[in-house]
């Protein structure tokens, strides 16, 4: 599903991102990269890289000028069904 068809059924809304933004979110991504590397078990490691990937795809639909409406999933859907079709 592209992020076109995302929009018509109304789960994305206009966003304008920033810098600041985009770097507050690397940020995230680099913290939590960084915790799940620590001595902690293998579902927490998992969990925590999770989420980092999930901010990474956050930044792809915020880049690509939308952000998540009515839709609390988004990211964990357009890393695997938006990305490849932006």
């Amino acid at each position: 599903m592209s992020l076109k068809q995302w929009a018509a059924n109304g789960w994305l809304k206009t966003h304008q991102t920033s810098p600041k933004e985009i770097r507050d979110l690397l940020a995230i991504v680099k913290r939590d990269l960084a915790d799940a590397e620590g001595d902690i078990s293998a579902d927490w490691r998992f969990g925590i890289a999770y989420n980092a990937a999930l901010k990474l795809c956050t930044i792809l639909i915020y880049a690509s000028g939308s952000a998540g409406e009515n839709a609390p999933a988004l990211p964990h859907f357009a890393g695997a069904a938006a990305h490849p079709r932006f």
